[in-house]
C-alpha cells in the first residue's frame, strides 16, 4: 500500500505533468494555425469544437474512471495528448486541425478528475480520516507552476529554433508538448498504482453499461445535497470569470501597448504571472485555513472575495491608459489568479467530504463540465457586453456572478452526512465500481 506521503509526492508530479503540455502549446497554437492558412473564423471554430467535445465528454469519462479505474483513463488521456500535439506539429489544413481539436478535447475530459480521485482514494484507503488539504494544495500549485513554466518555455522556443532544423519554429512547442505527454504516460504507468477492481474482469459491454448508471448516480448525489450543489455552482461562475479574462485581456493589452504583436507578448507575460500567482495561492491555502481557525468555508469565501474584488478592480480601471493602465491590468489579473489558487484546494476539500470513492471521479467531471459550460455560455454574452457597453460592464458582470456564487458558500459545513454510496448505487454498478465501502466523512 502506498503511504499518504508517497501518494502526495506522486500526485504533485502527475499534476504538473498533466498541465505541462497545455502550457507548452498555448502561446504558439493560434499563430501556428494562422501560419498554415487558417483564418480567424476557422480558428474560432477549432476552439469551439474543442470546448464542445470537452463539455460533452466530461461526464462519460468521469463515469468511466469510476468504473474501470483512474489509472487507465489517465493513461488514455496521456496517449491522446501525445498523439494530438505530435500531429499538430505536422498539420496543414483546417480539417486536420478540427480533427485534432476533437482528440484534444477528449484528452482534456479524460484528464479531469482521475489523478485527484486516485490521490484521495489512496489516502483514505490507509486512513479514512487522513488529511487531504496539503496534497490538494501542492497538486494545484504544481499544476499552476507547470502551466506558467510551459507558457514561458513555449513562448520562447520559436525564437531559439535555427532555420536549418526540420521542425518549423512555431511547431517546436508542439513537439515539446508531445514529449511531455509521453513522459506523463510513463509516470502514470509506473507510479499510479491502485487496488485491483472487480470491474476489470467484466466484459467490455458490461463495463460500458455501468458507466451511464454511475453518471446518473453522481448527478443525483450532486442535486440531492444542497451544499454540494452550491459548491458545484461555483465552477459555473469560475468559468464565466476565466472566460472574461481570457477573452478580453489580450485585446485590452493590445490597445495599451499599441499593437497585436506587443499585446501578445504582454499577455504571455501576464498569463505566466497569473499561473505563478495561482501556484502561490494554492501553496498558501492551508495557512489561510489555519488563519480562519480551520473553518474551511470561511477561508474559501475569503479567497473568492479576493478573486471577485480583483475582477471588480479590472472593471474600475478599464478606462485607464498608458503605464498606469498596464500596471493595473497586470495587477488585477495576478490577484484574480491568486484568489483562484487559494480557493481551489479549499473548495476541493469541501467537495471530497461529500462523496464516496465510487463516484468521486464522476463528481469531479461534473465540476469540470460546469467550469467549461460557464465559459461557453458566457463567451457570446460577454463579447456583446464589451462591444456595446465597454470592458468595464463585461468585467463587472463577471465579478457579480463570482461574488454571488462565493457568498452562497457562507456557513457551508466542513463535513456533511450523505447517503451511503453502497446503498444508493445499483447492484450491477456497485459490483464494478467500489474501491471501498466507506463513505468519505
Amino acid at each position: 500500500m502506498i503511504s499518504p506521503a508517497a501518494a502526495r509526492r506522486r500526485y504533485v508530479v502527475i499534476s504538473a505533468l498533466t498541465w505541462l503540455p497545455a502550457g507548452l502549446g498555448m502561446p504558439a497554437f493560434v499563430l501556428l494555425m494562422r501560419e498554415r492558412g487558417l483564418d480567424v473564423v476557422t480558428i474560432g471554430t477549432v476552439f469551439a469544437v474543442y470546448g464542445a467535445v470537452t463539455v460533452l465528454m466530461e461526464l462519460p469519462t468521469g463515469g468511466l474512471a469510476d468504473v474501470i479505474g483512474r489509472r487507465g483513463v489517465l493513461l488514455a488521456s496521456a496517449a491522446l495528448t501525445t498523439a494530438s500535439f505530435a500531429a499538430m506539429a505536422l498539420a496543414t489544413t483546417a480539417v486536420q486541425f478540427l480533427v485534432l481539436s476533437v482528440t484534444k478535447g477528449l484528452a482534456r475530459s479524460l484528464s479531469s478528475g482521475p489523478a485527484e480521485a486516485w490521490y484521495v482514494d489512496t489516502v483514505h484507503a490507509g486512513d479514512p480520516e487522513g488529511d487531504l488539504r496539503a496534497g490538494l494544495s501542492r497538486g494545484s500549485a504544481a499544476g499552476s507552476a507547470a502551466l506558467a513554466l510551459g507558457t514561458l518555455t513555449g513562448g520562447g522556443l520559436p525564437l531559439l529554433v535555427p532555420s536549418s532544423w526540420p521542425v518549423a519554429a512555431l511547431a517546436a512547442p508542439m513537439v515539446c508538448a508531445a514529449v511531455a505527454g509521453a513522459t506523463l504516460f510513463a509516470v502514470v504507468a509506473v507510479w499510479m498504482t491502485e487496488p485491483r477492481r472487480p470491474g476489470r474482469r467484466q466484459r467490455p459491454v458490461a463495463v460500458l453499461r455501468a458507466v451511464p448508471a454511475t453518471v446518473l448516480s453522481g448527478a443525483r448525489l450532486g442535486l440531492r445535497s444542497r451544499s454540494l450543489t452550491r459548491l458545484l455552482a461555483v465552477s459555473l461562475a469560475l468559468g464565466v470569470a476565466l472566460n472574461a479574462i481570457e477573452l478580453l485581456t489580450p485585446g485590452r493589452l493590445a490597445t495599451l501597448t499599441g499593437g497585436a504583436e506587443t499585446g501578445t507578448a504582454g499577455y504571455a507575460a501576464v498569463a505566466a504571472g497569473g499561473f505563478l500567482a495561482s501556484a502561490v495561492g494554492a501553496a498558501l491555502a492551508a495557512p489561510l485555513a489555519r488563519l480562519f481557525r480551520g473553518v474551511t468555508w470561511r477561508a474559501t469565501v475569503a479567497a473568492g472575495l479576493l478573486a471577485a474584488g480583483s475582477l471588480g478592480g479590472l472593471a474600475a480601471t478599464a478606462e485607464l491608459s498608458g503605464m498606469v493602465g498596464l500596471v493595473t491590468t497586470g495587477a488585477g489579473y495576478v490577484l484574480l489568479f491568486l484568489g483562484f489558487g487559494l480557493a481551489h484546494p479549499l473548495r476541493a476539500e469541501l467537495l471530497h467530504a461529500r462523496v464516496g470513492a465510487a463516484e468521486r471521479a464522476t463528481l469531479l467531471s461534473i465540476d469540470s463540465m460546469l467550469l467549461q459550460l460557464g465559459g461557453v455560455a458566457s463567451a457570446l454574452g460577454l463579447s456583446v457586453l464589451a462591444r456595446q457597453f465597454g470592458l468595464d460592464v463585461a468585467w463587472s458582470a463577471a465579478a457579480v456572478a463570482l461574488l454571488a456564487a462565493t457568498v452562497a458558500l457562507v456557513r457551508t459545513p466542513s463535513h456533511e452526512p450523505h447517503p451511503d454510496i453502497v446503498a444508493t448505487t445499483p447492484a450491477a454498478v456497485r459490483k464494478s465500481t467500489m474501491v471501498n465501502s466507506s463513505p468519505v466523512p
